[in-house]
């Protein structure tokens, strides 16, 4: 739906400079889908037991390196052109080792020092991993999917893993297309990114959305909201939140795996760096703690600001769309003490996103502290869809 309507407005006429000023791309979007998986694993664990993983991106920087590294032949007994359905789930699989063998000892602690261990471990790891030369050309540096010596790099499917009719290639492909589509439609390869990577998260969403609503998850929300009552009723308090642990660490994993396959890339500093556990946290607490949906909406909202306050070149954005409408006259206007409105933009507008971020973040905090969703919970006085459906019933009386 969203390509289709991205193509409309932004190709009208009318509202075309609008819309590619105030709209994110296609390519942004499939951002928001698989980091919006990671903000949601991050909430599953932090907004439904109440323990705060600062340490999440370590599970996020493991699916993407396992997929990089898949692809390159450098993972033992995995052969390079292993299906990307397959490695989804080995991403998963290796996060959950990688997620019961930090809880074992984190979860003997409580509180900030939960937090503060989990950043430890991923800290560790992060520092390991970056001055590996194993993993990169060099020491420091990322690693991007070239392929193995001799052969050319694999693309990376979403489908039915060994059925080539019944899968499409996602990733950062200038120029490709996949023509005549079921042998009607055409689309670009951010298009069909935006729908298969839409799928994936999808069907990890309703999964997370399951296990919140079976009685492990009543169990999780009991503990988030007292401990030592769900222990005294005789739930295993700890082996529940390991378990969380685990699950929350598999589609952090998988989220990962999303992220390296779409960009073809990754670097320690934009998967294992404890900032992008703190990207998870914006997202949880702008969309709202302990909604599962509100991290993605938070993550929606945190690219869209991004993108409209961002450099020329980088979308559309308020910036050239500003340079492009104003006239000379306008432009060269002195507003103060000599500073012209082409100055004041370039000074307050060009590149300061994260200033103007972090602005709406403490609004959020002062003002919406139950986030985007939250709030919209608390004035329907339940979930959207409960409130939706009851109205629906009421109107068909």
């Amino acid at each position: 739906m969203y390509p289709g309507l991205y193509h409309v407005l932004t190709t009208s006429g009318f509202l075309g400079a609008e819309a590619v000023t105030l709209l994110p791309r296609v390519e942004t979007m499939v951002a928001v889908f698989y980091f919006g998986l990671f903000a949601a694993s991050f909430d599953f664990i932090s907004g439904y037991t109440g323990y705060l993983s600062f340490g999440h991106a370590v599970f996020y920087g493991t699916g993407a390196y396992l997929v990089v590294l898949a692809a390159n032949g450098k993972v033992p007994f995995l052969p390079f052109d292993t299906p990307f359905m397959l490695l989804l789930l080995l991403a998963g699989v290796l996060a959950i080792v990688l997620a019961v063998v930090i809880g074992l000892v984190s979860f003997r602690l409580s509180g900030v020092y939960f937090a503060m261990i989990t950043l430890g471990f991923a800290q560790v790891i992060y520092v390991f991993v970056r001055d590996w030369s194993f993993v990169s050309s060099s020491p420091r540096d990322g690693a991007a999917v070239v392929g193995p010596d001799g052969a050319a790099p694999p693309t990376f499917d979403i489908g039915v893993p060994f059925v080539d009719s019944l899968n499409l290639a996602i990733g950062q492909l200038a120029g490709d297309s996949v023509e005549g589509l079921f042998g009607v439609l055409s689309f670009s390869t951010a298009e069909v990114s935006y729908y298969m990577v839409g799928l994936v998260v999808l069907v990890c969403y309703l999964a997370l959305q399951r296990i919140i609503h079976s009685p492990f998850g009543r169990v999780m929300i009991a503990i988030r909201e007292n401990e030592e009552r769900a222990r005294a009723v005789g739930y295993d308090t700890f082996r529940y939140k390991l378990a969380a642990f685990a699950v929350s660490g598999f589609f952090a994993g998988v989220a990962g795996a999303l992220f390296a396959g779409f960009r073809r890339s990754v670097a320690p500093d934009n998967s294992l760096f404890f900032l992008v556990s703190g990207d998870a946290l914006l997202a949880s607490i702008i969309g709202g703690f302990g909604t599962l949906a509100g991290p993605i909406f938070g993550r929606l909202f945190d690219e869209s600001v991004r993108e409209f306050l961002s450099k020329e070149g980088s979308g559309g954005g308020l910036l050239p769309y500003l340079r492009e409408h104003l006239s000379q006259g306008t432009l060269d206007t002195v507003l103060f003490n000599g500073l012209t409105v082409q100055e004041a933009i370039e000074t307050f507008l060009n590149g300061h996103a994260s200033l103007y971020l972090g602005l709406l973040f403490v609004l959020f905090v002062l003002f919406v502290p139950n986030g985007l969703l939250g709030t919209l919970r608390d004035r329907l006085g339940g979930t959207v869809a409960s409130q939706v459906s009851e109205r629906l019933s009421r109107l068909r009386r």
